[in-house]
Parts: structure tokens; sequence; C-alpha cells
């Protein structure tokens, strides 16, 4: 799940924050395939997600747009700055359901949306779904998750709430924080999408730490 229920109000003089910009410089990540992937889709030069957990700020990870290069260095296309889990003590723990970041390996991308409609505190506008993943304990089972932002059902902003958060707006860098999903501002997801309707929308989501 993507919305993390706040406790303490949010500062309403938080700033939104751009985080890290899209650039085509292939970082040390890049260097040949991500593990993980078959020389067939390697073959297919097709585009995938690829999410570097930051283990001592896992709200300051990035997520990558790659490009598979057959026989060479794999392409970056863009990278953001971007959060999963909730900050918390479990907020490193893959198999804390609605707490912890999203547990490591291959996920497939299962659709994308500009009009997700998940109601109040859910996930609305602009979001992309992968797959349920069974975490390391092989028991525990992590579900709706998604790659996505705070926004309305139309990708607008809410208004502002002084001294509260609001879950259809950005408010500032603890909207990084999830129960799980990987979140984006709404600028950088609304690039993303940009970015991969050019360059054909990736299959696939492979998440590291």
């Amino acid at each position: 799940m993507g919305i993390r229920h706040r406790i303490i109000p949010l500062a309403a003089a938080l700033a939104l924050t751009g985080g890290l910009a899209a650039t085509e410089a292939a970082p040390a990540l890049a260097a040949h395939p991500a593990p993980g992937q078959t020389a067939q889709a390697a073959a297919a030069g097709g585009t995938y997600l690829y999410f570097d957990k930051n283990q001592s700020n896992p709200s300051n990870s990035a997520l990558y747009l790659m490009k598979s290069v057959p026989n060479a260095r794999d392409k970056v296309l863009a990278k953001y700055r971007a959060g999963s889990g909730n900050g918390g003590r479990n907020g490193k723990n893959e198999c804390a359901s609605m707490q912890g970041w999203l547990p490591n390996g291959t996920y497939r991308v299962l659709a994308h949306t500009k009009h997700h409609n998940g109601g109040a505190r859910g996930i609305n506008g602009y979001a992309i779904q992968v797959q349920d993943k069974v975490c390391r304990n092989g028991r525990t089972k992590r579900t709706e998750l998604f790659v996505h932002s705070e926004m309305k059902p139309d990708g607008t902003q809410g208004a502002r709430q002084p001294g509260r958060d609001n879950p259809y707006r950005w408010d500032g860098t603890n909207d990084y924080y999830s129960l799980g999903c990987i979140k984006l501002t709404p600028a950088h997801i609304k690039n993303l999408f940009s970015k991969a309707a050019h360059y054909g929308w990736p299959k696939r989501l492979k998440v590291v730490n």
C-alpha cells in the first residue's frame, strides 16, 4: 500500500522538493545489465524500472528508468528521488506489511494510469501497479503495490491545509514515506510517464539495496 497515515500533522511550511534530476549519464549500477535480467530481455533492448533502496535514508532512495543495451552498458533514461516504507522502526523490514519498504527482487509491471481513484487517503492520479511479492520469510505477501505520488484522481494537487497533511497534495519531504509503495513527487512521476511513453513502457521493476 502507498499512503502512510500520519500521526503528527506536517507543518504547512514544508517545501516541495524536486529530488534527483533526470540524467543521461549511466551510474555505476548500469555498468552492465541489472542482476536477474535474462539474456533474452537484454537482447530485446526494452526498458525497465530499477529501484535502489538507500539504507541510511529510505526516503532518499533512487528510481531509474533504464534501457537494456545488448552486449553493452545499460543506459539511464531518467533518475528520480523516491521513497519506500513508513520511516519507522519497521521501515526497512520488507516483511512488515503496511510499514516496511518493498522486498528486493523483480516485479512484473501490471498496469499504468493517469487517473487512478483510490478514494480518501488512497492512491490517486498517476500510478504504476506492480505484482504482489512474497518477502524473504517465504510467507508474508506484500500486496497493492504501486509507484505513485500524492494528488487527486485527475492528476491535480489538492488545496493546502495549514497544519495538516493533505493526502491529495505533495506537502513536503515527509510525503516520500509510504506503507511500502514507491513514491515520487508529482512532477517526477509525470516526467516518468512522459519518458516511458516516449521510450516504451517498462514491463519489469527491479528492487535492490
